[in-house]
């Protein structure tokens, strides 16, 4: 069972226990209809409070959904028979800003004093956009969702600062209002988009050459559409370069066992 196509069907915690015995590394897009993913950011204690205060004051990239106790691998909301050390496909290690490894378990970097962050991520709301008839192309195509930098300043918290990253969905010209309407009442998985249609307005210079993920195709009649991403803070860790930082790899997410119905406005 090595196939997105093998693995649709499975529930989050089948999905998680594949994931922690190694068995997929991929990108979880497509993975538990209906059940939220969750981007990652996993901190020393000494800057948690930071990084806690950065993401309250910049809620659209940055949506806390829960905050683990320190030390511990485990959640108290968002799933019960999890790891967290082991339960995303692939993770990453930031030491003083700089990228150093991609691996598919933290267990041997774990410290006693590192706080996890789980944050709030748009591959939630993609089951939603299908239900209302919109292609999801990265979806379609087989590839990870393109993401990109941008020169959205964000708001700055203690060491904290930097800017925007996005992910981009082509979307038909005629279905931009209901894209609009179905994600805006999502706003812990980053609501609405935050532009739509003029990729430069926010200092993307070539839409065919993401800064993370994989480029998609943008058919006649279709308008690029960008909403705020949970790739952020590791753009905003880039920027601080503390010491050591886990992170998600772009697109690897922790499939919870919460839908996305309770993530919604009433």
């Amino acid at each position: 069972m090595n196939s997105l196509k093998d693995i649709t069907s499975l529930s989050p915690v089948e999905v998680r226990h594949l994931i922690r015995a190694g068995k997929f590394t991929k990108p979880t897009s497509g993975l538990a209809s209906g059940y939220t993913q969750a981007n990652l950011v996993i901190l020393p204690k000494n800057l948690a409070y930071d990084f806690l205060l950065f993401a309250q004051r910049n809620p659209r990239p940055c949506p806390i959904l829960e905050v683990s106790d320190v030390g511990s691998r485990k959640l108290h909301k968002f799933a019960q028979d999890i790891d967290l050390a082991n339960d995303f496909p692939r993770y990453r290690i930031y030491r003083n800003g700089s990228f150093t490894d991609e691996v598919t378990s933290v267990a041997d970097y774990w410290q006693d004093d590192l706080v996890s962050f789980l944050i709030g991520c748009s591959f939630s709301f993609e089951a939603e956009l299908i239900a209302a008839g919109i292609e999801i192309r990265h979806l379609t195509e087989g590839v990870n969702v393109p993401m990109y930098n941008t020169a959205i300043p964000l708001e700055s918290a203690g060491k904290f600062h930097g800017n925007m990253v996005v992910s981009m969905r082509p979307i038909p010209e005629n279905q931009v209002v209901t894209a609009v309407n179905v994600t805006a009442a999502m706003p812990k998985v980053h609501g609405a988009p935050i532009q739509i249609g003029s990729p430069e307005s926010i200092g993307i210079t070539d839409i065919s050459s993401p800064d993370y993920g994989d480029p998609v195709t943008i058919k006649p009649g279709e308008v690029p559409v960008f909403w705020p991403c949970g790739v952020t803070p590791q753009n905003a860790i880039m920027q601080v370069k503390p010491e050591f930082v886990i992170t998600h790899a772009p697109g690897h997410m922790l499939v919870t066992d919460i839908k996305n119905t309770v993530l919604k406005y009433e």
